[in-house]
């Protein structure tokens, strides 16, 4: 089992910058691939950014690329989203989620753990 907790999220001018973390605890971090996802209010739950368990390997979503960034510490079994150059449509409720494989996924279904999720509001 993996509990997640995310934080860092707030309210933000287009243009500006916020970096989300994500902690995990429970069962070892450093085999699960990490992924990001956001939901707007009445949209669906969509993909950010992932990263796989050694850092090797990230894929962005395209409305991300060159503004987002994702690392991670597995010492300190946390997950970080650097977002950068913030648009109003990047308004959405941000979700870390963890899967149980070292394997990268755009899936929502792919992953096991779930945290709470965070607001992040980007006023125009």
């Amino acid at each position: 089992q993996v509990q997640l907790v995310e934080s860092g999220g707030g309210l933000v001018q287009a243009g500006g910058s916020l970096r989300l973390s994500c902690a995990a605890s429970g069962r070892t971090f450093s085999r699960n691939a990490m992924g990001w996802f956001r939901q707007a209010p009445g949209k669906e739950r969509e993909f950010v950014i992932n990263i796989d368990y050694s850092s090797t390997l990230t894929y962005y979503a395209d409305s991300v690329k060159g503004r987002f960034t994702i690392s991670r510490d597995n010492a300190k079994r946390t997950v970080y989203l650097q977002m950068n150059n913030l648009k109003p449509e990047d308004t959405a409720v941000y979700y870390c989620a963890a899967r149980k494989s070292i394997s990268r996924s755009i899936f929502s279904v792919d992953y096991d753990y779930w945290g709470q999720g965070t607001q992040v509001t980007v006023s125009s």
